[in-house]
């Protein structure tokens, strides 16, 4: 499997800020697929050949899945935070019914780091394929079939009071902020190979696609025979994710980024955040947290209507420019 060249500049570990461009103001208006596209892949945790199809969808609709290889084809299910079923290794939604879609995370974190607003995404089996373990396929795929605008006006969720949810050593935050979405994350592992790694990005389309999109699932060597024979990692391979041993990175290009690890932990927060069923303007920052500490806190911001607004992405603009202009910058740490 051919990978990217790490950045010589990571190697070392800690490192100044890094300044990027001022990205051009996103429109205001809505956006899906200006055309169907698809892919096939194994299905992580299931191990099952999965067939997924991306169809464009109206406005309003949001980010819906639905199964098409049950009898009468399936209950669609909405990617939102209420239809969270499991979150032990992946997110899992479900609808009423209990019909479900597993490890949504990286395809939900490549529609939000694309602005995708609306998609029907189909699926003949239980879950959403890995393909290389990060969301950049999905990027790819996005790209092949287009964005297109929607003449409605897009909705923002701005986060108005902190929330969060501690779980011992875990924690996850949201705060209020005036300049889009940020994520931060804080991860430990004694494995020396991982380590300690912090990260923080501003989320926009640039930055999301280079720096977040091509960092891959992981795990380690250890743990594998328990997944397993919990139902979990039957499709983890290789070519799939990153597998640790110690100290030792058994995958044979090795890593795409020095702290590739952290940067995972990020994209899956984009995903999962995304279940807010909106674009964010808040912070978020967790600490050694999991899917399953991401889903506590959006039912906590949930819990309190007044945690958070929507508005306008227009009027937001225009009372605050600095939410799209703001100089986007990242520092990362080893």
């Amino acid at each position: 499997m051919a990978l990217d060249v790490s950045d010589p500049s990571t190697a070392s570990g800690a490192r100044a800020p890094h300044i990027f461009p001022v990205s051009t103001n996103p429109s205001h208006l809505q956006h899906t697929l200006k055309s169907t596209i698809g892919c096939s892949g194994i299905g992580l945790h299931s191990g099952v050949r999965v067939t997924m199809k991306l169809h464009p969808a109206p406005a309003d609709t949001g980010i819906v899945f639905k199964r098409v290889d049950l009898v009468g084809g399936g209950a669609e299910i909405p990617a939102r935070w209420d239809r969270i079923a499991d979150s032990r290794m992946c997110t899992v939604l479900a609808a009423e019914n209990g019909v479900s879609v597993a490890t949504v995370e990286h395809l939900m974190a490549a529609f939000y780091g694309m602005g995708v607003d609306n998609a029907l995404v189909e699926l003949n089996g239980p879950e959403v394929p890995a393909m290389d373990g990060s969301a950049a396929p999905f990027i790819f795929l996005i790209e092949c079939a287009g964005v297109v605008e929607q003449k409605v006006p897009l909705k923002v969720m701005r986060v108005l009071k902190p929330v969060s949810f501690v779980n011992g050593q875990k924690e996850v935050r949201l705060e209020p902020s005036d300049s889009g979405l940020t994520v931060g994350f804080d991860i430990s592992f004694t494995a020396p190979a991982v380590g300690n790694q912090s990260c923080e990005f501003d989320i926009d389309r640039d930055i999301f696609k280079a720096e977040i999109s091509k960092a891959r699932t992981f795990g380690f060597l250890s743990d594998v025979t328990a997944l397993r024979e919990a139902g979990l990692a039957r499709g983890g391979s290789l070519e799939n994710a990153v597998v640790v041993d110690g100290d030792r990175i058994l995958n044979e290009d090795g890593l795409r980024h020095a702290d590739e690890f952290v940067r995972h932990k990020a994209l899956d927060a984009v995903g999962d955040l995304y279940l807010t069923g909106h674009p964010i303007v808040g912070h978020f920052h967790g600490v050694c947290s999991s899917h399953a500490d991401t889903a506590r806190l959006l039912g906590l911001l949930f819990a309190d209507d007044s945690n958070w607004e929507l508005v306008d992405a227009a009027d937001l603009a225009d009372n605050d420019a600095s939410a799209w202009t703001a100089p986007l910058t990242r520092a990362v740490s080893g």
